[in-house]
Formats: C-alpha cells, sequence, structure tokens
C-alpha cells in the first residue's frame, strides 16, 4: 500500500509538471487563434481531448522513463564496465585498462543508440511529414534508419571518447568539418531535412537514455570525472545523424543515377 501511494505520489507530481509546461502551449495557441485570427476553434471538442491525451501520455512516458529506463541505462552501464565482467571472476585485473576491453561498452552504445531513435516519437513524426511533402521520394523507414544508423555511430564513438578521455571539441570540431563539406556536395533538398534530423533525435527517449550511459560510464572508467566526461553523449547524438542523412541522400542519388546509365 505505501508503494502504491509512493507511486501516485510520484504521477501526481509528473501530471502537475507536465500541466504547467503544456499550458503555455495552449495558451499561445488559443491565444493567436482568437486574439489574432479572431476565428473559433474548430472541432474543439477533439482538440481539447487530444491536448488531455497530451498531458495524460507524456505524464506516463516521463514516469516510466525515470523509473525504467534512466536507472537502466545507468546500470547497464555500471555492469558493462565492471572489471569483474570484463576479465571473469578472480581474473588477474591490470592496472590500466585497454580502451578494446570495453568492446561490450561500444557494442551496447551502438546498440541502445539506434533502437532509441528509431523509437523516437519526434522522429517518426518528420520522417512521416518529409514523406508527405517529398511525394513519396524520401521514405518513413529509410529516413527513420539513416538517423539511427547516425545515432549509433555517434553513441558509440562518444563512449569511445569517455572510456580514453580525449577532448570533447577535437570530436565535434571534426565532425562539422565533415558536415560543412557534405552539405557543399549533397543534394540541396535534403539539406535542411538532414541539419533538422540532428536536433529530433535529442528528444524524450533518446536523452535520458543516453544522458545515464554517458553518466554511468564516467563514474565507472577510472580516471574519469562524471561532470567533464559523462556530458557530451547527446552532441554525438545531434551531429551523426546529419552526416548518415546527407549521405544516406548522396547514396540514393548515385545509384538512381547508375541504375539510368545502365537502362540507356
Amino acid at each position: 500500500m505505501t508503494q502504491f501511494a509512493s507511486i501516485l505520489t510520484h504521477f501526481t507530481d509528473t501530471l502537475l509538471t507536465t500541466i504547467r509546461d503544456v499550458v503555455p502551449i495552449a495558451i499561445i495557441i488559443f491565444g493567436f487563434q482568437l486574439a489574432v485570427l479572431r476565428r473559433p476553434v474548430a472541432n474543439w471538442h477533439r482538440v481539447a481531448l487530444g491536448f488531455f491525451n497530451v498531458i495524460l501520455g507524456l505524464s506516463l512516458f516521463l514516469m516510466g522513463l525515470e523509473l525504467a529506463l534512466f536507472p537502466l541505462g545507468e546500470s547497464m552501464a555500471t555492469q558493462l564496465t565492471d572489471p569483474t565482467f570484463l576479465f571473469g571472476e578472480g581474473a588477474l585485473i591490470p592496472v590500466k585498462i585497454h580502451w578494446s576491453d570495453y568492446y561490450w561498452i561500444y557494442l551496447f552504445a551502438a546498440a541502445i543508440g539506434f533502437s532509441t531513435t528509431v523509437a523516437e516519437p519526434s522522429l517518426i513524426a518528420v520522417a512521416i511529414k518529409a514523406n508527405q511533402v517529398s511525394g513519396g521520394t524520401i521514405k518513413v523507414s529509410g529516413l527513420r534508419i539513416a538517423v539511427a544508423l547516425g545515432v549509433s555511430v555517434g553513441i558509440a564513438l562518444g563512449s569511445y571518447r569517455i572510456v580514453v578521455g580525449d577532448p570533447l571539441h577535437y570530436y565535434i570540431m571534426a565532425g562539422y568539418i565533415i558536415v560543412v563539406v557534405q552539405t557543399h556536395f549533397a543534394p540541396k533538398s535534403i539539406v535542411p531535412l538532414a541539419y533538422d534530423s540532428g536536433g529530433v533525435t535529442t528528444s524524450t527517449v533518446t536523452v535520458p537514455i543516453v544522458t545515464a550511459l554517458g553518466l554511468g560510464l564516467a563514474s565507472t572508467v577510472p580516471g574519469r570525472n562524471p561532470m567533464l566526461d559523462g556530458f557530451g553523449l547527446i552532441a554525438f547524438a545531434s551531429l551523426f545523424p546529419m552526416i548518415t542523412v546527407m549521405g544516406y541522400a548522396q547514396l540514393s542519388v548515385w545509384l538512381g543515377e547508375r541504375n539510368q546509365r545502365r537502362s540507356e
């Protein structure tokens, strides 16, 4: 009974916080609709029901992240970097652990980055709209997989950076140099979508798990500071999707041109 009361209290607090965050959005939308456009809200019953579903769904989702996904991400990082797991029970643990010994954490980071991005609601919404606007040229599944691959590579590389202790800005500067070069050669119609894809990934599903992974990894790897080394994975999650989405477009154009040459 005590646990149920605690969960109920937690849900109530989360619900009130969500209402506080959503209400300003509703005020702006309805304010412009009524005061600026001076037109009644069409199907206001459905709109009200939609806002209710958004508030309730967000509250349950945020509560689930806090109670399950966030602790699990940190717990997995802690267990995968445990020397007992890396070298086996009773094995001689070296004074300095080589970066290659953490290969399980790189695999886990890549897998969790891919899976959370594919499940990201904001990415699904953007992919559907991109498909509609492009007349079906941009495939929903293709865009989602391209973005997810970028996040997967980025999180794995970011985990490597935490393990070896390299400065964050070297990786970010090198990544943006690649983005600038790709921007020049990629199809111009895909560049804005690629840039937006980097921001779409850092949303409700990806951020808590990736942050927990980075903090857990920095807390368990010897010589790492969670404040200095634990954060920064989100930057990789935002950067690499731009590279993979533009790469996906460039590859599609190249394949199309090759098929056209073969048919001639």
